[in-house]
């Protein structure tokens, strides 16, 4: 029996501290996936503090992960993974059954799960827990107070330093599509055999006090300015085979909504993208730039921020990206990408670039 306990111990405590490295890798994936939770349960006022949440939570995995394999603070330590597996079983259960999330995000962007493998996962983690909760007592653990809270502290803080360096120099282990050496065309190219899902988008409006409900492609006949808005959403038709491309929204337009994307691609020499989401005030937009134009002639501004854009006067082509397009490219705002073609030849954080 201890020989099992020791087993289904280490096996607990390497696959939280497993899965809470990878999505410590890139805090701000698991802090998308958060928000895309969020806006599902209608609470995204909660979205300025996802990336708050989503670095407490690695940090609580892997620690809780350290704690489980020295056995200290043992009984402790088991209701807190148990806490942690039931939330977690709630949230692959949901993405599952309600089919509103595609992926739970259990392991990042590294590997990728289905919500059927995910929930069935949590489940079986959750019995192995209930085993070692319930058989707590035959496990000691001869661990002196002090080692046990000087190994948890400099896990924390190792932890805590490790994903500060990521949200300022983009994740170690790039899991993306658009990391270094990976073509773009390539990439958003539809896999052989892919069948996609097939949806209905269902708008609601509300008419004469009643709410009304139908297909984006079968408005009434009598549809008018009487008919209020109210949301829409997707409903799953038939499931396909979950093969798609694994880019599907890079386009890049121009002021005037000219889309300049195949132009690019098409661009004898080598060219920079620097992708920013927002344009923030305090980056040395004016040093970055000069610094990447003393190596590349080719230089474009990639954002979604058109509200900012006049206030700022900027000596390079400006160019209009898909905000979740550029959350995918670029985890640090700006970062910057050298391009041959459709092909990401180097990609830094414009802080790692201006160190150079």
């Amino acid at each position: 029996m201890q020989a099992f306990l020791k087993i289904l111990r280490w096996s607990v405590g390497l696959l939280f501290i497993f899965s809470g490295l990878i999505k410590a890798n890139d805090p701000l994936g698991l802090s998308y996936k958060m928000q895309e939770f969020f806006e599902v349960w209608g609470i995204a006022f909660l979205d300025d503090y996802s990336l708050a949440l989503a670095l407490c939570m690695n940090t609580l995995e892997i620690v809780a992960g350290v704690a489980l394999l020295i056995k200290f603070p043992y009984k402790q330590t088991l209701w807190l993974l148990l806490g942690l597996i039931v939330f977690f079983t709630f949230l692959t259960g949901y993405a599952l059954f309600s089919g509103k999330i595609k992926t739970c995000g259990c392991f990042g962007d590294c590997i990728p799960l289905t919500p059927k493998v995910s929930f069935i996962k949590d489940l079986v983690l959750l019995f192995a827990i209930l085993i070692l909760l319930f058989n707590h007592k035959k496990v000691k653990s001869n661990l002196h107070k002090a080692l046990g809270t000087f190994l948890l502290t400099i896990s924390t803080a190792l932890v805590g330093y490790g994903q500060y360096y990521v949200l300022q120099h983009l994740p170690m282990i790039d899991c993306l599509p658009y990391k270094r050496g990976n073509d773009i065309k390539e990439q958003m190219k539809t896999p052989e055999g892919a069948v996609p899902d097939s949806v209905s988008i269902q708008m609601s409006f509300k008419k004469e006090g009643k709410r009304v409900q139908f297909d984006i492609n079968q408005f009434p006949a009598d549809f008018d300015s009487t008919y209020v808005y109210q949301d829409r959403k997707e409903v799953l038709i038939q499931k396909g085979n979950g093969r798609m491309a694994k880019i599907v929204d890079f386009s890049l337009f121009t002021m005037n909504n000219v889309d300049t994307t195949e132009a690019l691609f098409n661009t004898s020499t080598p060219y920079v993208l620097i992708f920013s989401g927002n344009i923030d005030k305090t980056i040395p937009w004016e040093t970055l730039i000069s610094s990447i134009r003393e190596k590349h002639q080719l230089v474009y501004l990639i954002t979604a921020d058109k509200e900012n854009l006049p206030k700022m006067k900027f000596d390079i082509p400006v160019l209009i990206g898909d905000m979740t397009m550029i959350k995918t490219a670029a985890r640090v705002w700006p970062t910057v990408v050298v391009m041959n073609g459709s092909k990401i030849m180097e990609k830094q954080s414009y802080i790692d670039f201006l160190k150079k």
